[in-house]
């Protein structure tokens, strides 16, 4: 194992069960860049804590299954499903937040991190928006036309 998955893997447990949001700063460099699909391009190890703090304090009790581990040099690729409970409000990019669901959620995703001197400093995030929504009802239902 290189050094680049065992960062990935420390990333995966410091943001499961209970995160530890100190580590998971730990694992990032300062000038790190963060790309996700619903906050779009984060720079700074600071802006990527709270962004993981965000979505630890929304979806709570998180597991990870992993379908698929791989490191190619420099650079760990994580895909699998995260798990876990929204029982905290989920932040809107308006600055809005909207009330904590109580449903479960599981999110298929896909996680690319590329690690220099033993930290991030690059880190990808793909996850489908729609479905994760969908699973918390806060999607409109569709109708059929007869």
């Amino acid at each position: 194992m290189g050094q680049a998955r065992e960062v990935m893997d420390r990333l995966t447990e410091a943001l499961t069960s209970t995160p530890d949001l100190k580590a998971v700063a730990e694992l990032y460099a300062v000038d790190a860049v963060a790309f996700t699909p619903d906050a779009g391009e984060i720079h700074g190890r600071d802006n990527i804590v709270e962004y993981w703090r965000q979505m630890t304090d929304s979806v709570t009790g998180a597991r990870y299954e992993s379908v698929y581990a791989a490191e190619v040099g420099d650079t760990a690729i994580d895909e699998g499903y995260y798990n876990g409970t929204n029982t905290g409000p989920l932040p809107l990019p308006s600055g809005e937040s909207l009330p904590a669901t109580g449903k479960g959620v599981r999110i298929r995703g896909c996680d690319i991190a590329t690690v220099e001197d033993g930290r991030i400093v690059s880190y990808r995030l793909y996850f489908d928006q729609m479905d994760f929504l969908g699973q918390l009802g806060l999607l409109p239902e569709l109708t059929s036309s007869s």
